[in-house]
């Protein structure tokens, strides 16, 4: 089984270790607003994107509660409407970034994000610059816990026949790659195997990953955290390689 550097493994603990579950929550709520309104249906058997948006609920220990009345909410015709935008440039260093976000104010949510770029020694780019330096995956983090009774080469040829063209284990998670266009067909045969994964999102993958000096790296770091603090966006994906040095300063 082989991974992509770190990467989903820097995610899951810089998510651990914040104390960001509120805005986790947020970003959830919207997400099961937008699959209602853009699917028309608030049953999750007939909406595949409300499925996986209350699956990564259930992921993070949202309560059932919280969940029941954000189905209900988008269902209202006078809710409030989102809007999934992007937006790319590049932090110090040229590191490229590249930010989601979902927004009821356009105006509000652009102006941040340009704010950020500028303050922090980046520069907003146009939309899709950046976009070729991205792999588009699905990514399906799968605790280990519950994988204890299967045989887990038995488990890799089923996970290949859904789609995964890469695995990555370490001794908390199974993390599952696909191609953007096998997403779908990995929830198919997850749901085949009885497994639910603890989150099952498209991520960024970078093809390529700059290293960076330490104090360079550090501002990158300091521009991604202050995007992080929006409450418009949801994620900030980067080509920076993570060193040991960092892992082992920033507890990432």
């Amino acid at each position: 089984m082989s991974g992509h550097s770190k990467w989903s493994t820097i995610k899951r603990k810089k998510g651990a270790n914040d104390a960001k579950r509120g805005k986790i929550f947020t970003r959830i709520l919207k997400e099961i607003n937008i699959s209602i309104k853009e699917g028309g249906n608030a049953d999750p058997d007939a909406n595949p994107r409300l499925r996986v948006a209350i699956a990564n609920a259930k992921g993070v220990n949202m309560p059932k509660d919280n969940i029941n009345r954000a189905i209900k909410k988008a269902g209202d015709k006078d809710s409030e409407n989102y809007n999934e935008v992007t937006y790319e440039g590049y932090g110090p260093g040229g590191i490229a970034l590249f930010v989601e976000a979902t927004t009821d104010n356009i105006k509000r949510t652009v102006a941040n994000v340009r704010a950020i770029f500028s303050k922090y020694e980046g520069s907003l780019g146009t939309n899709g610059s950046l976009e070729f330096l991205f792999d588009r995956k699905g990514v399906f983090s799968i605790p280990m816990s519950v994988l204890s009774e299967r045989d887990l080469d038995e488990l890799e040829m089923e996970l290949i026949d859904g789609g995964a063209d890469e695995l990555d284990k370490d001794e908390v998670f199974l993390t599952i790659y696909t191609a953007f266009e096998d997403f779908g067909n990995m929830q198919k045969k997850l749901e085949e195997l009885n497994l639910e994964p603890e989150s099952q999102e498209l991520e960024r993958i970078p093809k390529t990953r700059q290293e960076l000096d330490f104090e360079t790296a550090k501002k990158v770091l300091r521009i991604i955290e202050k995007f992080e603090e929006d409450d418009d966006v949801n994620h900030v994906f980067h080509n920076m390689e993570i060193t040991e040095e960092m892992e082992n300063e920033f507890d990432i």
